[in-house]
């Protein structure tokens, strides 16, 4: 889902990633500066709006935080539709959280049918005493999966601002060079129009001087 109403965009981003990682923690940071240390499992999709100034211009951020527990897989799997941007999620100090990512991966590929900016987050930096996945083997999959990466901490706000607002203003370039392909484009069109116009009226004018000259 991507708007534009004059100045206004409307962003649709999800929060994929297993359970406990840290998605809602991460969402209730950026979007209220709140953290809860007793966060219960997100039960179904919730999402929250978030208005961030990028180059000027009001962009309006729909963030779903997408249960990551497996049962709620097919509930969730809608809300990817239309969706322009997503952070994947994993906890540092599991594993497990970082070998799932490949198939969050390719649920987003399957669900949705645009070109989205993914960002790879590890979350739970404050833990570093505890580390289960180094920082160079999640920054080299993301640079093969072409994805941004970042580690964050949601109860020390680390990076958190800079996770959201790098996928979101990375959706808005896209979209910007799109608009500005598609604007020259137009006006390639129109240039070609005018030329079309002024030589078949200088071919007609020719003719017509023939014809007088006869």
């Amino acid at each position: 889902m991507a708007e534009e109403q004059g100045e206004e965009y409307l962003f649709k981003i999800v929060l994929i990633g297993d359970s406990a990682v840290g998605k809602s923690n991460l969402l209730s940071r950026f979007a209220r500066n709140e953290f809860d240390p007793t966060s219960k499992a997100t039960i179904g999709v919730e999402f929250q709006t978030q208005v961030v100034d990028i180059d000027g211009k009001e962009i309006k951020a729909q963030i779903w935080d997408t249960a990551g527990q497996e049962r709620f897989r097919a509930v969730t799997s809608a809300y990817y539709r239309g969706a322009v941007g997503a952070l994947v999620v994993y906890d540092i100090t599991r594993k497990t959280t970082f070998d799932s990512v490949k198939r969050w991966l390719d649920e987003l590929s399957t669900h949705c049918d645009t070109t989205v900016a993914r960002m790879l987050v590890g979350n739970k930096c404050d833990l570093e005493n505890i580390r289960d996945v180094s920082v160079d083997e999640a920054k080299s999959f993301a640079e093969e999966e072409g994805l941004f990466f970042i580690e964050t901490s949601a109860l020390e706000s680390t990076n958190v601002q800079s996770a959201f607002e790098t996928v979101i203003k990375d959706i808005y370039n896209n979209i910007s060079r799109k608009i500005l392909n598609s604007d020259s484009y137009k006006a390639e069109l129109s240039v070609n129009r005018v030329s079309l116009v002024k030589d078949g009226t200088e071919k007609q004018n020719k003719f017509n001087l023939s014809c007088c000259a006869r």
